[in-house]
């Protein structure tokens, strides 16, 4: 195991900020103070050390699509992000239902450059049919579970899979779409899809579900993360229920804070995501709910697809766009916000919410877990539209200049990402 110093850095986590050296040996945070010695030296001059960032919503492809990711590919891009776990999306090919192909992606996760943990479909298939089997996924670890990608349209079905749910202790996350309002759509209803003459998505077909699912709560008890939250009613709708004390945690995406429908004027399919780029109203309520403590956390939906599908015509192309390498500079950019809460957003915040929080996003201190992150707050870069570590390249922000970018990441007490580059 290494042996190595952080040093000239200024820490932040969720105890405050202070100027420190950190020490580590074995996997573990051994020492945080002033100048300390032992192994090599890591320099963050001029840098955050901060814990490493979870996110709570990773397309990882693997298996069934590698040509657009992989479990190893997509933790690099998460490593070069600042990320230290990643939780796996379900809808993989076969979908991950079950106890075999949980196995199978942890097997795949144990030459990943960041901690990946998986989530499990709510139902077989993600069909929405019958129940898969949780009990059996959560003794594997398994604390999320999901068909995103797809809500669960049936009321009763959900209400049962809620009632599972709290019995084994873990959390139900809900794509929120009514498929009767979004089946058939690939952009937001409004004025711009009436001018390029584009089937739309209404913002009710979220709402309706949001609303739904936070009655299910209320009826059962249970837990519910609600999975990028792009409205401005749905932001209001789950605030209200965390005022009155339901168990509900929600997420917005990068593009839901930094792009409108507007982007898709050029029929370019790199804008096209479900949910869609909502108005100039419905971003500034998601910057608004980050702002404030409504939104819990920021999650990138990560969504490799290959060059050859974003490349159809717009109404026929896959939705989704690619987020690990770019959110921790966009949100530094775009949200106005300090640096504490960014990072709550981004770290402490989401590994709670993905019950991770005993080796990522906590304090540092001597003893922790050594999963970490080191980034210059004021360095400026335009992205560019390579995909960077990803096998995909929809990158819906190529030309943005941004401020903020990961110099290191330490995973497991091992250095993965070195002068922003990935060691393997």
């Amino acid at each position: 195991m290494s042996e190595f110093v952080i040093r000239g850095g200024r820490v932040l986590d969720e105890t405050g900020e202070r100027f420190a050296d950190v020490a580590v040996r074995d996997g573990e945070i051994v020492a945080v103070g002033p100048d300390l010695s032992g192994g090599r030296v890591l320099d963050a001059s001029g840098c955050v050390v901060a814990p490493g960032m979870v996110d709570l919503h990773t397309h990882l492809r693997e298996p069934g699509k590698e040509e657009a990711e992989t479990v190893e590919s997509g933790s690099r891009a998460a490593a070069l992000g600042g990320y230290t776990a990643v939780l796996a999306m379900p809808n993989t090919t076969p979908a991950i239902d079950c106890a075999s192909v949980v196995r199978d992606v942890q097997q795949l996760a144990r030459a990943a450059l960041c901690q990946v943990e998986v989530s499990g479909a709510i139902t077989v298939g993600r069909a929405g049919e019958r129940l898969a089997p949780y009990a059996e996924m959560a003794e594997l670890g398994v604390r999320i579970f999901t068909d995103d990608g797809a809500g669960v349209q049936d009321t009763r079905l959900m209400r049962r899979a809620l009632e599972y749910a709290s019995g084994l202790g873990v959390t139900l996350a809900q794509h929120c779409e009514d498929s009767a309002l979004s089946e058939g759509t690939c952009m937001h209803e409004g004025e711009w899809s009436s001018r390029l003459g584009l089937p739309g998505q209404p913002a009710e077909a979220e709402e309706l579900m949001v609303m739904r699912d936070i009655a299910l709560v209320r009826m059962t008890g249970a837990r519910m993360h609600f999975l990028h939250l792009s409205t401005a009613g749905s932001v209001a709708m789950v605030a209200a229920a965390k005022a009155s004390g339901l168990p509900v945690t929600c997420e917005a995406a990068p593009h839901h804070f930094t792009l409108t429908d507007a982007c898709c004027a050029g029929y370019d399919a790199r804008f096209k995501v479900h949910p869609p780029l909502r108005t100039d109203v419905d971003v500034a309520a998601v910057r608004a709910g980050l702002a404030d403590g409504s939104i819990d956390a920021i999650a990138t939906d990560h969504a490799p697809h290959p060059a050859y599908e974003k490349e159809r015509p717009f109404d026929e192309a896959p939705p989704g766009m690619l987020g690990l390498e770019y959110a921790l500079a966009l949100a530094i950019t775009e949200l106005g916000i300090d640096l504490a809460r960014v990072l709550a957003l981004l770290s402490w915040q989401p590994a709670r919410i993905a019950g991770i929080a005993d080796a990522h996003g906590g304090p540092l201190v001597a003893g922790r877990p050594a999963n970490l992150m080191v980034f210059d707050p004021e360095a400026t870069w335009t992205i560019d539209a390579s995909g960077g570590a990803s096998r995909s390249s929809n990158v819906p922000y190529a030309g943005r200049e941004v401020r903020g970018r990961v110099r290191h990441t330490i995973h497991a007490g091992e250095p993965v990402v070195l002068n922003g580059e990935a060691q393997r």
